[in-house]
């Protein structure tokens, strides 16, 4: 009886043991164990990039890990893995892995703040506010062809038709010499000066010169430039304060750094 019950204690100990090997372990591949500690290094890899892994990919990545232990062994039987081209593929491997991990940690240490990105918020909205400018242009290289423009104009010839057989900026001109709204600031100083000049629904009286020729403005219409709200915004200034941070963080590791 003694004999049977030290069998039976035996017996549930290698069950127990191999339970514990199986959980640990997704496969035995000829003698080898794989972890399954790399399913899920490949989920969170997976994760990081954007895609989502659904529990239907779980069977697949399985299958990969296993597929790829397989080529493994193939390819160090052949002894490829002791070739300098591969050591020095490798180290690169690890280098890129350490940076990845390096950059993680400073971004957990320095997190970008809502102080952060409501400031950086405030900054961009003062910057941009103000009017923006709806309007129409013709431009020519001579002044006596505005002029003539003008003049044709004001006996009720068409701008948009004008602009299209005549202006030399074929962008706009293809469209009837319109142009998109825009802060006057975008423009050079003399067209600026004077389409802010304008009522609206009037056009130039003279020809305005600028480097590029002679340009005949209508004005359109005027309103407040619209902002973006904050919350629509928040991710990509959060995106670019934390790339900030991360470029400061690279130069003072590179400055630091000594080179010979």
């Amino acid at each position: 009886m003694k004999k049977q019950a030290i069998l039976a204690a035996i017996a549930t100990l290698l069950l127990a043991a191999t339970g514990t090997s199986m959980a640990q372990n997704l496969a035995i591949v000829n003698g080898k164990a794989v972890p399954t500690a790399r399913v899920e290094a490949l989920t969170q890899q997976l994760v990081r990039s954007g895609r989502p892994v659904t529990a239907e990919m779980q069977a697949q990545l399985k299958e990969e890990i296993i597929v790829r232990e397989i080529f493994g062994q193939a390819a160090q039987a052949q002894g490829l893995d002791t070739s300098e081209d591969f050591k020095s593929q490798m180290e690169l491997t690890r280098q890129s892995l350490l940076i990845r991990e390096l950059f993680a940690a400073f971004q957990a240490k320095n997190p970008v703040t809502d102080a952060d990105i409501k400031a950086e918020y405030d900054k961009f909205t003062a910057a941009n506010a103000g009017k923006e400018y709806k309007a129409h242009h013709i431009l020519v290289d001579k002044e006596d062809q505005a002029k003539t423009i003008i003049t044709q104009l004001k006996k009720g010839s068409k701008f948009e038709d004008i602009a299209k057989k005549q202006s030399k900026d074929t962008g706009s001109g293809a469209k009837g010499g319109e142009l998109d709204w825009a802060n006057p600031s975008s423009y050079v100083k003399e067209f600026s000066d004077a389409l802010v000049g304008l009522t609206k629904g009037k056009t130039t009286e003279t020809p305005v010169k600028s480097q590029f020729g002679f340009h005949v403005i209508r004005l359109d219409d005027v309103r407040e430039a619209p902002l973006p709200k904050l919350d629509d915004v928040k991710p990509q200034i959060a995106q670019q304060l934390m790339q900030g941070k991360l470029g400061k963080y690279q130069e003072e590791l590179r400055g630091k750094a000594k080179v010979e």
